[in-house]
């Protein structure tokens, strides 16, 4: 799978979850590939953090789970560069409640900002490519491998809401298909980022060890992925769910 390689074209981009972990990375290598980014995060994006020319970089501060916050970070990178042709929707929040821990409110504060946030950006990009595109989603290997939370990993609330994920994704695939639009699911397992920042040593050992690779992944690694099914290398995809996950599930 090419990763590295740049399209013909630049593409403008916007990346949430852009301050840290995958999507920092994946801002930063495309900003390597030559593409105009916009980096949406809650929090400041670090651009002083980043090893390549930022002059293709906007940054907007804004929350996913708000309709209006999704329209304007839009609306920012179309009017810094003119037009959008992908969406890299990584920001999440996490959850490691166990199911005696979880209440209602909880429950539906992850589900709101996961999947409905998820939503409402995908909407909003999807209503400003003129030109078709490409979206990736963002679920996670709890999905797969069940989450019971505890001690940093995600619960119940964190599994359902990254197992909602693939729904909406190819629910989107076919509603924006006749528009020209791609969309798609990254599924990470775990990986170097603020949400294993709780990982004792002995944690990050057991969790290598789950892996047919042998260790926890890279941010880089799932972000090369997520890079490539919006490039043009990726035309005939649209629906999948690619798993990043170092052998560690095969659903």
């Amino acid at each position: 799978m090419p990763s590295n390689a740049p399209d013909t074209a630049a593409k403008t981009v916007i990346v949430t979850g852009a301050a840290s972990g995958i999507g920092f990375a994946c801002v930063e290598g495309l900003l390597a590939d030559g593409h105009n980014v916009c980096g949406v995060d809650l929090n400041p994006v670090p651009t002083e953090k980043l090893k390549v020319d930022t002059a293709r970089l906007c940054t907007v501060q804004a929350d996913v789970a708000e309709a209006a916050a999704c329209r304007k970070a839009v609306a920012r990178a179309v009017e810094r560069f003119g037009a959008l042709d992908g969406l890299i929707h990584m920001a999440a929040i996490h959850s490691s409640l166990t199911w005696r821990e979880l209440d209602a409110g909880e429950f539906n504060r992850v589900l709101a900002v996961n999947v409905t946030g998820a939503f409402l950006i995908a909407q909003a990009a999807a209503e400003r490519m003129a030109r078709g595109g490409a979206m990736v989603l963002t679920a996670s290997n709890v999905m797969s491998v069940g989450g019971v939370g505890g001690h940093g990993r995600g619960g119940p609330a964190y599994a359902a809401s990254k197992g909602a994920i693939v729904a909406l994704a190819r629910a989107l695939a076919r509603s924006l298909a006749p528009l020209g639009i791609r969309v798609n699911v990254v599924s990470p397992g775990s990986t170097d980022t603020a949400m294993t920042a709780d990982y004792d040593d002995d944690a990050r050992r057991r969790v290598g060890e789950r892996t047919l690779i042998g260790r926890i992944g890279r941010p880089e690694e799932v972000a090369a992925v997520a890079r490539f099914l919006i490039s043009d290398a990726a035309s005939y995809m649209s629906g999948a769910v690619v798993a990043v996950n170092g052998g560690g599930s095969f659903d």
